[in-house]
């Protein structure tokens, strides 16, 4: 163990350096400056071997329901990261793509600050080919493809699992990058529990979130609301091309959300439980129209609205069964040049019926069926406003001593596209205890979304209904272990994009399946106790890459080709302080790759620091990007400075 504990710094730097000498001058010169000069870089290169021993164990090793869609997973081969109610409070996070930002393989691009449109790729997977559940249910609009993550309040937020890698098996188009699923606040076990927390800061931020918490022996709920206010920041910076859009001012953000969670569990043993979301918002913007008006005052009303419920039972004593229904909408009204502009309403309709028979006490049997039909709603008119999907899967998996197998097989049946079939294979073997070896093969495909399709010709942009599904093929190989000091895991992946689909050309661009894509990285993350510090870092290798015919060899369009991220706590008494450190190297934000279009790399740092005034009560102050970093994740698109926040936190016990 300790020759291994030696050798991985050596395999890191030994990757860095290969990367070195593969980069330009420029490029070079971004990645020393964020990552060799920064000394918790360093700290994350060098120290794993000599960490003291004697820190109490850490448990990380928590289930991950989302990766195997089964309540108790047997075989552990996925990547998987979870983040906890805890670790959201202790972060003081804003916005759940803030919480999503230093976990390994991802990567955030936003469109000016908070509330705008945000993007989230996951191991150099774009936004479209991520599936985001929230309490089991399908969110995401039919129309753009993508989930409005920046709109989902963190205040109503319990945990979020993060799956990387290929999960069409499982559940179907839109899961080729991974699965990301949202669950919302959960019921005390006994007695009422109520909370509240009150915010202030920067740019006229504030914010208020309440909730009571109940349960009892057999039920529990949670019922809370939320609110955030904040004048924002310059959304768009000036664009020589489109002088007469440009305007100086906030571009603020409003939201206000609710969500209801309960369940109940009979003498029979019969399961029921249900949940609702709802996030109202309004969030200026600085935009240029595509009709030839300026896009000045310019913003968006928009809703996002998750509804389910779920039956469990046990028919026969090895054979569990599970019934889920849900519905969720994604609404946008946007209005330009002082009036109304466009709208887009999508709903999403699912059931799911799943078998789950334990065939042994390691060996797990699921069958399941699923269907979901998405309907549009817009101004514009499309070819078609409707699509069905049914989905068959079955898996397997089972443990044979030191060894874990699981199998996945799943036929898809569109509408618009056909049958796909897509298959897992995942394998682990624990070499000891405390490591274990994993690989993992998986395929996976994309349908193309109704703005791909059928969005009409207005000139400037116009959809292609010829276009194909993507296709994928994962190849992946983990290691991971833990001691008495924490737990640490390695992941090195290949992706093979088929029929891409990228929106180019001009008058009008349009979307268009190109070659292939191959996406290959290695991905670190490690959690350990240092002298009553507590630290977790992650550092993500990837070299996205285009293999079209136009841009072969390219890097695919803002996707970075290392990030790294330490966050560090530690408990004195009644304070707690924190400190966060994210870098990110330079990326294009186009598929040209052209000198115009880089954008150069950038590390941030936040600090956090909190009072326990008696047990109940908690009193938060963070800052944000300390330094001040001017910095770019979207082309001409701002980001915020230096921010102040302020947080009073109650919790009954």
């Amino acid at each position: 163990m300790a020759v291994l504990l030696l050798y991985l710094p050596m395999l890191f730097s030994q990757c860095f350096i290969q990367q070195y000498r593969a980069g330009g001058a420029m490029e070079n010169q971004a990645l020393f400056r964020t990552f060799y000069k920064r000394p918790a870089v360093l700290l994350w290169l060098g120290c794993s071997p000599f960490l003291t021993a004697q820190a109490e164990p850490l448990n990380l090793a928590q289930q991950v329901v989302t990766a195997t869609r089964t309540a108790t997973p047997l075989v552990s081969v996925a990547s998987s990261s979870v983040i906890t109610r805890e670790d959201i409070e202790r972060s003081q996070a804003q916005s759940v793509p803030d919480m999503l930002r230093g976990l390994a393989g991802v990567q955030i691009v936003s469109n000016g600050g908070r509330g705008k449109s945000t993007s989230l790729y996951l191991r150099g997977t774009s936004e479209k080919q991520l599936l985001v559940l929230i309490d089991g249910v399908k969110v995401g609009s039919a129309t753009s493809g993508a989930a409005a993550l920046q709109d989902i309040p963190l205040a109503l937020v319990e945990r979020i699992e993060v799956v990387r890698g290929p999960r069409s098996s499982l559940y179907g188009s839109e899961a080729l990058g991974g699965v990301i699923q949202i669950f919302t606040r959960r019921g005390a076990k006994q007695g009422l529990k109520p909370y509240l927390a009150l915010g202030t800061g920067t740019r006229s931020s504030s914010s208020a979130n309440a909730g009571l918490a109940g349960g009892s022996q057999n039920g529990w709920f949670d019922l809370g609301v939320s609110s955030e206010d904040t004048d924002g920041i310059n959304a768009r910076a000036y664009r020589p091309s489109a002088a007469g859009a440009y305007e100086p001012d906030a571009d603020g953000y409003r939201q206000l959300a609710g969500s209801l969670r309960g369940g109940y569990r009979f003498v029979n043993g019969l399961e029921l439980d249900g949940s609702w979301m709802q996030s109202s918002i309004h969030s200026d913007q600085d935009l240029r129209s595509s009709s030839g008006k300026t896009g000045r005052y310019s913003y968006a009303d928009g809703e996002q609205q998750v509804l389910g419920g779920r039956a469990r039972f046990t028919p026969l004593e090895p054979w569990d069964v599970t019934l889920q229904a849900g519905h969720s909408e994604d609404r946008t009204d946007n209005f330009r040049d002082g009036g109304f502009y466009s709208r887009f309403d999508t709903e999403r309709y699912t059931f799911a019926w799943q078998n789950d028979f334990s065939l042994t006490p390691e060996q797990l049997l699921s069958l399941g069926f699923d269907y979901q039909q998405d309907r549009i709603d817009t101004s514009d008119t499309y070819a078609e406003d409707s699509r069905d999907n049914r989905g068959y899967y079955t898996q397997y998996q089972g443990r044979f001593g030191r060894h874990g197998v699981s199998v996945g097989l799943r036929r898809d049946d569109n509408q618009q596209f056909g049958e796909h079939d897509t298959g897992n294979l995942g394998w682990s073997y624990e070499l000891s205890e405390r490591l274990t070896l994993s690989a993992a093969y998986g395929t996976a495909f994309r349908a193309p979304t109704f703005n791909d399709l059928y969005t009409p010709n207005s000139g400037s942009t116009a959809g292609n209904p010829d276009l194909k599904p993507e296709k994928s093929e994962n190849y992946e190989l983990g290691l991971q272990g833990g001691a008495g000091w924490g737990e640490w895991r390695l992941s090195v992946f290949e992706n093979q994009i088929d029929d891409l689909i990228v929106w180019a050309g001009s008058k009008p661009m349009r979307p268009q399946n190109v070659e292939s894509a191959r996406i290959r990285g290695l991905e670190s993350s490690v959690r350990t106790q240092l002298e009553n510090w507590d630290l977790a870092a992650t550092l993500t290798l990837l070299d996205p890459q285009d293999r079209s015919q136009e841009n072969h060899g390219h890097q695919l369009a803002r996707r970075a080709k290392r990030t790294f991220n330490i966050d560090a706590d530690r408990r004195i008494g009644s304070f707690g302080v924190g400190a966060t450190l994210f870098a990110a190297s330079q990326r294009f934000n186009d598929a040209s790759n052209t000198e115009d279009s880089r954008l150069p790399g950038y590390a941030l740092v936040d600090l956090r620091g909190e009072y326990h005034i008696d047990s109940e009560w908690r009193l938060q102050a963070k800052v944000s990007n300390l330094f001040d970093r001017d910095y770019e994740t979207a082309q001409t698109y701002e980001q915020p400075g230096r921010a102040f926040y302020l947080t009073l936190r109650y919790q009954a016990l």
